[in-house]
């Protein structure tokens, strides 16, 4: 296995071109029997989700649909989580927190691109959620075509119950999708933590294991689908994921433009502080 995504390939023409996955800060490559696994890499901070991380989250998948040697990607996180998803403490100091860079205007459309070029990638994405995975990385979990969970791990969105804000960067388009508009619903707005056996029943996740085994079921799935049809794999995975492009287009815009409306609300700004603070929010003071 190559470290880091440090290696060469041949193309078709027989040059030798050097990696694109040095580039990457925020994510690990490695690139072993025609599997790509992805690894959200800032374990300092439970694999936070920055400026830099969510842009890197934007081009990966160009990177991987060009890579002839990646026949199937497993996600997942290292260390001990997932993601935990944006950094609600760093909110409290500046709008966006640290998804944005200092005095930067909020572009909900970095968001939009990192959520329809994960659908457009042809290729299997297998998330091997090792960990607790909250807010935006649940959606990025929950948009790969298969979900291998540790079964002492939790996954929710929070947008709402932590952050006061709506859950507008592709939890409205894929949670009722999974488990059903009144359930999404509920989940989305009490923003409920699902362990893995639960998230397994109700049909959000599609298999669960013991922690030490996710990874592991994860690239057996994977490997098995690279020595697959490779184009019947993807191009029904392509023909199925036109339903999850439809709810793109018919709630992402609207869903993210009212998410950055909430960024302004006095409920946010409580839900940042008390979040700093370590109390319970006092929601509706304003």
């Amino acid at each position: 296995m190559e470290a880091d995504g440090l290696r060469s390939n041949n193309d078709k023409n027989g040059r030798n071109e050097v990696s694109n996955y040095a580039k990457y800060e925020c994510l690990k490559v490695e690139v072993s029997e025609k599997v790509a696994t992805v690894t959200l890499n800032r374990p300092q901070s439970r694999n936070a989700i920055n400026q830099k991380l969510i842009r890197e989250l934007r081009t990966i998948w160009d990177d991987l649909a060009d890579d002839h040697a990646v026949s199937v990607v497993v996600l997942t996180g290292a260390g001990d989580f997932f993601s935990v998803g944006g950094d609600v403490k760093a909110m409290s100091e500046r709008p966006g927190g640290d998804v944005l860079e200092e005095g930067e205007v909020h572009d909900p459309m970095i968001s939009r691109r990192g959520v329809t070029r994960q659908l457009e990638l042809d290729k299997p994405i297998i998330a091997a959620i090792n960990g607790d995975a909250i807010g935006l990385a649940a959606t990025h979990a929950l948009l790969c075509d298969i979900t291998v969970m540790s079964e002492d791990a939790r996954i929710g969105d929070t947008h709402v119950s932590r952050v006061g804000l709506v859950a507008g960067d592709g939890g409205t388009v894929i949670w009722p999708l999974l488990v059903g508009i009144n359930k999404a619903k509920e989940f989305l707005i009490r923003g409920t933590l699902l362990k893995g056996r639960e998230a397994e029943r109700i049909g959000l996740v599609n298999h669960v294991v013991p922690r030490a085994d996710v990874l592991g079921k994860a690239r057996e799935i994977a490997i098995e689908l690279a020595n697959g049809p490779a184009w019947a794999i993807r191009w029904t995975k392509l023909s199925i994921n036109q339903i999850v492009k439809d709810r793109v287009n018919m709630l992402l815009e609207a869903s993210m433009a009212l998410e950055q409306v909430t960024f302004e609300t006095a409920d946010h700004k409580e839900a940042t502080m008390s979040f700093k603070e370590k109390r319970k929010p006092r929601f509706g003071q304003a």
